[in-house]
């Protein structure tokens, strides 16, 4: 049977003319080895023994390379798995062949052509290689490209993996400011259109959280630059809701309440839909013009309305704030302890407390070391503000640095009877206990 086999298929005939196969030929050069050879690495490859698969795997993709689109997509599962267990950088060369020699015989695939690949090729160069400045270059281009070919068309994790790469370019200074926010608004459009009509959207729902956290962390949105691409939004559908949600956002997040864009997405979304989202960027608009009754107002209405825990607990955290600044230190506590209850991690509600106590010292108890004693428990929740959020350690340290100067000294407390160590408590509406220490 092989006999016949071989005999057939080496030689195609073509306007009566015998042509001998080659290279270029469907089944390559020898049809019965391609055959044999493309089964023997598929098994193996189902077993996962990519070492074995090698040898029959390197004889098709060679001597055959139009045999069929298997060999590429199984190759790629070769070389990247063969990397996995040698570490051996060869095999990224390897796997870059594959993708290459892909592009070659298949680059017209309705499905897996060459945009298709430019993404996986881009996206495996760059996660095998991190911490290569020049492979990252390099790996952003073909994903670029991919992302110019496909359009809306592109894999949700090759447009996530550039805009990843383009951050990771942009801090080693490799992608400009403005190439980067470019590229943010194009991956946007991409990420609300791929939700708006694809059945399973949580893939682009993905893609847009992922970069937004990125974009927002890189530095690159100041307040000029977002009302520059948000403004022409709410121009454009000052009734959605979504957009109008997605805006105020945005400047919320990088602080830029202050813009008349805020105002006017703020009230158009409060009077579209009266949610505690909305009635709380009224409270936010109103806090910045220091007009703290209507602040008031509208978040004792967002903690109304409110469902989600670290929602409410940041409304009682901005009450807090507001009754500190208005000196109303134990109204301030009560506030900040229900933002704890609701997120036990914000850090931000600890400070708060600390500070309150701190600058209430002087109205409690009736001499210096009473007064002194409340910055003891003032330190303790300095202390535990950096203890749940880590992130707020400098600004922690430096006012334990501060009201660490103002606790009790020895001299004070000798009189009454208090060393170093005991417990102490400190009444009143502070109501706390803690240890006592000296400066």
């Amino acid at each position: 049977m092989r006999k016949i086999v071989a005999l057939i298929f080496p030689v195609l005939l073509f306007g009566g003319v015998v042509k001998a196969q080659t290279v270029e030929s469907k089944f390559g050069v020898d049809s019965v080895k391609t055959i044999e050879h493309a089964s023997v690495f598929q098994e193996f490859v189902k077993q996962k023994n990519y070492k074995d698969a090698l040898p029959s795997w390197w004889y098709v993709f060679h001597n055959a390379p139009k045999f069929q689109l298997n060999t590429y997509v199984r190759g790629e599962d070769i070389m990247v798995n063969m990397y996995a267990q040698t570490k051996n950088k060869a095999y990224i060369d390897t796997l870059m062949m594959v993708y290459d020699q892909w592009m070659k015989y298949f680059k017209d695939h309705p499905r897996y052509g060459e945009g298709y690949v430019l993404g996986k090729k881009g996206f495996n160069l760059y996660r095998l290689t991190i911490g290569d400045e020049a492979r990252a270059k390099e790996a952003f281009g073909y994903l670029n490209k991919s992302f110019e070919m496909q359009g809306s068309k592109t894999h949700p994790n090759t447009v996530k993996m550039l805009f990843a790469v383009a951050d990771d370019l942009l801090k080693k200074n490799q992608v400009s400011k403005d190439e980067y926010i470019q590229l943010f608004l194009k991956v946007t459009e991409y990420a609300e259109k791929g939700k708006a009509h694809a059945k399973k959207p949580e893939s682009y729902e993905d893609v847009k959280t992922t970069t937004d956290a990125l974009f927002f962390n890189a530095g690159v949105a100041d307040c000029a630059t977002l009302n520059g691409f948000l403004a022409p939004k709410f121009e454009k559908e000052p009734g959605n809701v979504e957009v109008l949600k997605e805006i105020a956002r945005f400047l919320k997040r990088s602080e830029c309440t202050d813009l008349p864009l805020f105002t006017n997405v703020a009230e158009a979304l409060y009077k579209a839909e009266p949610s505690a989202e909305s009635a709380y960027n009224l409270a936010i608009m109103f806090l910045k013009r220091q007009e703290y009754d209507k602040t008031e107002t509208y978040l004792k209405e967002a903690i109304e309305k409110g469902t989600d825990p670290l929602d409410k607990a940041e409304y009682y955290l901005r009450m807090a704030q507001i009754s500190l600044s208005k000196k109303q230190f134990a109204e301030s506590k009560k506030h900040a302890v229900e933002a704890l209850k609701l997120n036990p991690n914000l850090g931000a509600a600890y400070l708060n407390i600390g500070k309150a106590y701190a600058f209430a010292s002087k109205s409690y108890g009736e001499d210096d070391f009473d007064h002194a004693s409340v910055f003891w428990v003032a330190v303790d929740k300095f202390n535990k503000a950096k203890q749940v959020d880590p992130a707020l350690a400098d600004e922690a340290n430096g006012l334990i640095k501060t009201y660490s100067q103002y606790f009790p000294s020895k001299d004070e407390a000798f009189f009454r009877s208090v060393q170093p160590g005991d417990s102490f408590k400190v009444g009143g509406w502070i109501n706390e206990t803690t240890t006592a220490r000296f400066r």
